[in-house]
């Protein structure tokens, strides 16, 4: 965790699908775990925020109770991004607090927890995503090294229809 205020969400690299290869398949899965990127994205950085403004500065108990209550609202806001794998895990990780206002200690260890969570997310995703790069790379490596059928052409341009002496 970096002492920055300002989050720096994890940047993740897109490529398109090009066929079916193992690398592919499992960035396919590993994005399809998460329907909603851009809402992961966004709930994660506003957690990382919040647990830094744990660590600044002291907190009432009124403080505390409203940190509870969007802690608790984050949870359920990713969960409906989130297959239902990813759901449960995230259900099993993030306990419920009892119903007193909780401590700053326990806030800062389950938002920390969070934000660990969510980080482990984000690597996996990337992770499968650089599986991804490197299986379309292979493949596009594949092809060079077969070349071109014969009578395709290998610039692009205008057709030049006719026979040229």
């Amino acid at each position: 965790m970096s002492d920055s205020h300002t989050p720096q969400p994890p940047e993740l690299v897109v490529v398109p699908d090009g066929g079916g290869t193992d690398g592919q398949e499992q960035a396919s899965a590993a994005i399809e775990s998460v329907a909603e990127p851009a809402k992961v994205m966004r709930i994660g950085a506003m957690v990382k925020e919040l647990l830094e403004e744990v660590r600044r500065a002291p907190l009432d108990e009124k403080g505390r109770a409203r940190l509870r209550e969007i802690h608790e609202t984050s949870i359920r806001e990713l969960a409906e991004g989130l297959s239902p794998d990813l759901k449960e895990e995230l259900a099993r990780f993030s306990l419920p607090f009892d119903d007193n206002a909780p401590t700053e200690a326990e806030l800062r260890i389950a938002q920390a927890q969070l934000v660990g969570w969510l980080e482990g997310l984000f690597h996996g995703i990337q992770a499968a995503l650089f599986a991804q790069q490197m299986a379309a790379r292979a493949q596009l490596e594949e092809l060079n090294r077969r070349g071109l059928p014969p009578g395709t052409r290998s610039e692009p341009g205008p057709e030049r229809p006719g026979t040229y002496l």
